[in-house]
């Protein structure tokens, strides 16, 4: 089974430049299924319904969140009429769901949202909160995918190693920023502390840059407009044994508009 992870989306220059390129490279590389962070998705912050229908079109089949997928009320509608994920340590008090089971070619696949607390907002703990709920999804879905999505690089790779050995793979998100750890954990599940970003590259995370210096610089309250040059998609293609749940391999991914 080849699953394909894609890095926060962040706006419409990030979803036109998915339009042009997703369909290929699924098709290339082989792609059975395919999970993409949208919490950025719709304006830069959260994901409304015609986002989300948007990318579901495209080929995505599942999309994870994080902190910014309250932002939008709009997105009440997202979360709880689509295969669109919230951070599951929300509690069950949130809009939405923070895990679902989906099906492709007879395997089924378990997907994950979890929210770290580090340098972030309080709410319950991501590691509680994924131990209360393998019991109950293994017995459906032998392959497990978790989205960590958090500031810190200490806590992503402390549930790596917390989930090493019972969830296929374990991958970061939120920074925006790929990093060059990826590897598989005890020989079982495949790790990277974060997949990057797919959006404008001349930027700040995705905005104009001048805004973010002038906000650095001042501390004043800015609107952030999105950046448009520079567009690439970031992300991870994982293969693994369907009947097993083991990643055999993880693997960058990365792709930009070629400038014309």
């Amino acid at each position: 089974m080849r699953i394909l992870f894609i890095g926060d989306i962040v706006g419409r220059p990030a979803r036109e430049y998915l339009k042009e390129v997703l369909p290929r490279i699924r098709e290339t590389r082989g792609i059975d299924f395919v999970i993409a962070n949208g919490e950025n998705a719709s304006g830069g912050s959260s994901i409304v319904p015609p986002t989300a229908k948007e990318l579901f079109s495209l080929g995505i089949d599942v999309i994870t969140s994080g902190d910014h997928i309250f932002k939008k009320r709009e997105a009440r509608q997202t979360l709880e009429s689509m295969d669109v994920l919230r951070p599951l340590n929300y509690g069950e008090n949130a809009w939405g769901r923070g895990f679902l089971i989906k099906e492709v070619n007879g395997v089924k696949i378990a997907v994950v949202n979890l929210l770290g607390r580090v340098f972030m907002q309080p709410i319950d703990c991501p590691f509680k909160s994924i131990r209360d709920l393998l019991p109950h999804i293994e017995k459906e879905a032998k392959i497990i995918i978790v989205d960590m999505h958090g500031e810190a690089t200490s806590e992503k790779l402390a549930m790596g190693y917390f989930l090493a050995g019972k969830v296929s793979a374990v991958l970061g998100t939120h920074t925006h920023i790929p990093t060059a750890d990826e590897r598989i954990i005890e020989n079982f599940t495949g790790y990277i502390t974060d997949v990057g970003m797919t959006g404008s590259f001349d930027s700040i995370l995705g905005r104009e840059k001048h805004q973010i210096i002038e906000r650095f610089i001042t501390n004043l309250p800015l609107r952030f407009n999105l950046a448009e040059k520079d567009v690439r998609i970031q992300g991870v293609v994982l293969e693994i044994d369907a009947s097993t749940g083991r990643c055999l391999s993880i693997k960058r991914l990365e792709e930009r508009r070629e400038v014309r």
